[in-house]
């Protein structure tokens, strides 16, 4: 340890005690040392405890690049543009996942053995929480560009380093990957990288717009720029709609604009998933003065100065630029039969049309034959078990057997031989003949496993060795046996929580995290209806207007699980096949009294209950538009203003009728 890295500990010891807060503040920013202190307070780090850079292993290095592939495809001809930019003056270009691992990584060859010890390489760990300060981690965490220049890290290790790093978002406001140019030397003075933080800022926007570009090219595209020379060639905003003119995707710019139109609060810097998720869904004719019909007028071929557009609320005005679907002016209904070939049946069988499960059926649909496997999320009752057998189904794999297995609901002392059998009188209990476990029945097919955050510790390793070796040992063998199994995992839990108390084995989760799919809850879904007639099967019985409303009008905490004992009850029990209120279970049938808050009584309110009232008071209780402004339909308001009890002034001036 030299006298440099000596000073640095003694520099953060004092900033992070609060001994020398002053002093230290005149030499950071308070990006630094906010995230010093979390270093300390958060995350347990020691800055006297000097790390060696992390560099995962090639197997799990493949897995993060799997689960980014196709952005980092995108990503890759920015990454080479910018390196030569920078290369000549010693930097190195890095992608990084979400997670702060190194995917992509371009360098000079002649310096790889120093650049892997600065841990300026591929399959470098990042995260705040694992390296401390670094450009990367703190990019993260804050979602926003910066600099972490020499003394700037917290690990006395990196201060040689200058790191610049600035956050790429995808189409919906997510943090996906962070791009970082770093050098190994550099000049002392922290504004010696002012050029880098600017290039880095720039082609992170090129990264964020090709990849929004090319996730979108079957919307509809509006490109709007402030100055009408530039719209069709350097658009500001990039926004993308669906056929029936709701936005589905947006650029950070775009977000930022259109989040302050409406008045949605947003801290600076960074997307918020409250924010984000109040413009998916936002018509376009509620933001801008002009009709979905007008979209034509639009064109390229017409001159950029008369494609001028007003914003519906400010006035504002932008210059518009329309891309329509790719092929031109595709028509829905060929769309969707487009859509409906390249998802298989049983997949295309589970939705019926709702936006958010349909991207993630989209999604499976390119990994239904793919080695890897795959973690599902989703509340309970929300549907894993029916995605993770339409999978197989899809799949080469549906000749082989379908073995679910819920980790939780077996005894914590017969899981181990349920799943990995056994030889005779193994064990006390075993009986006088051999049992084949069930990862040996899926032998050909798939494994499920439901709930493999209840899966007791020391059966993780045995599990592990399953995913890593392709062979199981049954208890009271000496040999283990050759399986092929595709396991895909299921949860309600989060894993990542897990996995920081020590419930869950890191290594583990990485095998069964190859891809993520998140099913949304039926209270979420826009295709109800659909699922309504799929799971009453019978065209006979019919629901009357109050019983359908009734049941949109609900929150549905056990989802489709609930949705289905609903109707099985409600048909069991109507007369004449005609569905009415009274037939459906006793919850459902009735409406429970809510505390009424009164209009100008907020304080028993929490956060998202006050946001949601002063939208009321600002539209003067106009409930059609708050819906527009938020971004929901009007039923799902009528459940939130439910939820906390909100009512309108005018429903009881008018009796509540």
């Amino acid at each position: 340890m030299d006298m440099r890295q000596r000073e640095h500990i003694e520099a953060v010891v004092a900033a992070t005690t609060r001994s020398d807060m002053l002093a230290s503040a005149r030499l950071h920013d308070s990006i630094i040392q906010s995230s010093w202190r979390r270093c300390v307070h958060q995350y347990g780090l020691d800055p006297s405890r000097m790390q060696e850079a992390r560099i995962l292993p090639q197997t799990r290095l493949r897995e993060h690049q799997q689960r980014i592939d196709d952005f980092a495809r995108i990503a890759r001809h920015g990454l080479e543009t910018l390196y030569e930019q920078v290369a000549g003056m010693g930097y190195v270009v890095l992608l990084t996942d979400a997670q702060g691992v190194t995917v992509d990584y371009l360098g000079d060859a002649n310096t790889d053995d120093a650049l892997r010890r600065a841990g300026l390489y591929l399959g470098a760990e990042w995260s705040e929480a694992g390296a401390g300060t670094c450009a990367v981690g703190t990019a993260l965490t804050t979602g926003q560009a910066l600099t972490v220049h020499q003394i700037d890290h917290f690990d006395a290790t990196h201060i040689p380093l200058t790191c610049t790093a600035a956050p790429l978002f995808d189409s919906r406001g997510a943090l996906s990957a962070i791009l970082d140019i770093s050098a190994l030397k550099s000049p002392q003075a922290r504004d010696s990288q002012n050029l880098a933080l600017q290039l880095v800022r720039i082609y992170a926007r090129h990264i964020e717009n090709a990849n929004f570009l090319r996730t979108h090219r079957q919307d509809w595209i509006l490109k709007l720029n402030t100055a009408p020379e530039f719209v069709d060639v350097d658009p500001e905003y990039l926004i993308a709609l669906d056929e029936n003119g709701r936005i589905v995707g947006h650029n950070r710019r775009a977000h930022e604009m259109l989040a302050a139109e409406i008045g949605q609060p947003i801290a600076p810097g960074f997307v918020t998933n409250q924010a984000v998720a109040s413009l998916i869904g936002v018509p376009f004719d509620s933001l801008f003065e002009a009709r979905l019909e007008e979209l034509g007028r639009f064109v390229y071929s017409r001159p950029s100065e008369l494609r001028a557009l007003p914003l519906a609320r400010s006035g504002a005005l932008l210059y518009l630029s329309v891309m329509p679907p790719a092929p031109c002016f595709t028509s829905s209904a060929t769309l969707k039969r487009a859509k409906d070939i390249a998802i298989p049946a049983p997949l295309a069988a589970l939705c019926g049309g709702d936006a958010a499960l349909t991207r993630q059926l989209e999604r499976a649909a390119k990994l239904v034959d793919s080695p890897i496997n795959l973690l599902v999320n989703g509340e309970t009752g929300s549907g894993k078990e029916y995605f993770a057998k339409a999978l197989h189904r899809a799949s080469a794999r549906r000749a082989g057997s379908f073995v679910a297995v819920n980790c939780a609901a077996i005894p914590e002392t017969l899981i181990e031989s349920e799943l990995f059998g056994h030889l005779p009188n193994s064990f006390s209990g075993a009986g006088a003949k051999a049992k084949r476990g069930l990862i040996q029945e899926a032998d050909g097919g798939t494994l499920f496993l439901d709930e493999i955050g209840d899966m007791p510790r020391e059966l993780q390793s045995r599990l592990l060795r399953v995913l890593a070796e392709g062979e199981v040992l049954a208890i009271g063998a000496s040999r283990p046996v050759s399986v092929d199994v595709r396991v895909i995992s299921a949860t309600h839990h989060s894993l990542d929580t897990l996995m920081r108390d020590g419930r869950f084995r890191e290594d583990l989760y990485y095998r069964l995290n190859g891809a993520r799919f998140t099913l949304p809850p039926l209270r979420e879904r826009s295709d109800l209806d659909w699922l309504i007639r799929k799971l009453l099967d019978d065209d006979s019985v019919a629901l009357t207007p109050k019983a359908r409303e009734r049941l949109r009008a609900h929150d549905w905490p056990g989802n489709l699980r609930e949705l289905s004992n609903a109707l099985r009850y409600a048909r069991a029990v109507c007369s004449n096949h005609l569905i009415d209120v009274d037939d459906l279970p006793e919850g459902l049938s009735s409406v429970t009294p809510q505390p009424v808050i009164e209009e100008f009584d907020t304080h028993r309110l929490p956060p998202e209950g006050m946001l949601l009232m002063q939208y009321l008071r600002a539209a003067s209780w106009n409930l059609s538009a708050v819906a527009r402004q938020i971004g929901v339909s009007r039923m799902t308001l009528y459940r939130r203003m439910a939820r906390y009890g909100i009512r309108s002034p005018n429903q009881r001036d008018a009796g509540d009728h």
